[in-house]
């Protein structure tokens, strides 16, 4: 599964893997594709650095890449106190009375919130990307928005390509006109922060839009023929990332949580803002409904949601309550029905991909209808 990206970044896969987990990425990179580590969640450079250090340790000298959430407009000189102090009291509220509605008990004494995100933040982010500029990554690519002009010139510099998503035609122009190496086209159906285009209609748009830079293709891919599918609409290769939360080597510790993944459905996600502020494709729960009741006060703008919800969300997880515990996932999660090592998952995707050209191939040279039955019970087998 090799293009032009590909032999350009050294990789053998057009697979590009984005994951919050360090054993994950590393594993995505030694299976031949591009792990790309998500950077918000650390709060600190030194926490990053160590999982970077780590990483260099672990992926025998191959590339990966780092991703971190920059946009272009600076947001400086604000803490994360004087952001919170914003949080209405009738929000506090409504989070104190929905989790004790399920009985989910305060952290222990002393415990501080876990998924507390600040990586958005100007001081924290710009951090992350110093420490990722110290490390032999080989990507940077930025989750909202293409970050400001002074990084992609220090990326350049140091040999690094940039990378940003991109959920219309028109904010892949934007990446283009800033220089971005190229774009990632995240499609409707996706994991995470995602716009209102499916893949399929936006892929191919946004290879037009922006040619002859290369692109992406994100949203709704879990198996080989999905990867082939988005390469035939014009795309350099594709990115993966709800496939890697049930991996053999997840982090994802909640046995709750892993189980619900395994069990839904692809129609058991939910776009909410209930989590960051942004509408963002998640597991439907308890929790993500309760935001949509006409007594919710609704989710406020990023990031003053995501500040607001840190608490809860770490009760949630720590005590596994059932009803509430989610996690962002694309609808892709309808396949994801067992756990398996990533080598098995990139050795899945790689045999998929190979037995859908040839499937196309042999369309291509007529020969589709009598090799039928004879190309289906390979597949099966």
């Amino acid at each position: 599964m090799r293009t032009e990206l590909s032999e350009r970044l050294g990789i053998e896969h057009a697979i590009f893997g984005f994951t919050p987990f360090p054993a994950v990425a590393a594993a995505i990179t030694r299976a031949g594709g591009l792990g790309v580590l998500g950077a918000v969640r650390y709060g600190s450079a030194e926490e990053l650095a160590k999982e970077l250090d780590w990483m260099d340790a672990h992926v025998g000298g191959l590339p990966y890449g780092v991703d971190v959430v920059m946009p272009a407009k600076k947001v400086e000189n604000v803490t994360v106190a004087q952001v919170e102090a914003m949080i209405p009291e009738g929000h506090r509220a409504f989070v104190r009375e929905t989790l004790a509605r399920y009985g989910v008990p305060d952290l222990p004494e002393g415990e501080r919130a876990g998924w507390r995100i600040t990586g958005w933040m100007e001081e924290v982010a710009r951090s992350h990307v110093d420490v990722a500029l110290e490390h032999p990554i080989k990507l940077l690519a930025s989750a909202l928005g293409h970050p400001p002009a002074d990084v992609v010139e220090r990326a350049h510099a140091a040999g690094v390509l940039v990378a940003a998503l991109a959920g219309s035609a028109r904010h892949a122009r934007h990446h283009a006109e800033a220089g971005l190496d190229l774009v990632i086209a995240q499609g409707h159906e996706a994991g995470g922060h995602t716009g209102e285009i499916g893949t399929m209609v936006l892929v191919p748009e946004i290879v037009a839009a922006v040619a002859p830079l290369p692109v992406l293709a994100a949203g709704g891919i879990g198996t080989g023929a999905q990867a082939a599918a988005g390469i035939a609409l014009g795309a350099e290769g594709v990115w993966l990332g709800s496939v890697w939360l049930t991996v053999t080597e997840s982090e994802l510790a909640s046995p709750v949580l892993r189980a619900k993944l395994l069990a839904a459905g692809s129609g058991d996600t939910v776009r909410s803002r209930a989590l960051t502020g942004k509408p963002a494709r998640q597991l439907r729960t308890e929790w993500t409904d309760a935001w949509e009741q006409p007594d919710s006060p609704g989710p406020l703008p990023m990031p003053l949601q995501g500040l607001l919800v840190a608490d809860a969300v770490s009760r949630i997880q720590t005590y596994e309550t059932a009803e509430l515990i989610g996690t962002p996932v694309g609808q892709i999660v309808g396949q994801m029905t067992e756990e398996r090592p990533v080598a098995a998952v990139m050795d899945e995707l790689t045999r998929g991909f190979e037995r859908a050209v040839a499937r196309l191939d042999r369309i291509a040279a007529g020969r589709g209808f009598a090799d039928r039955r004879v190309a289906t019970e390979g597949e099966q087998s």
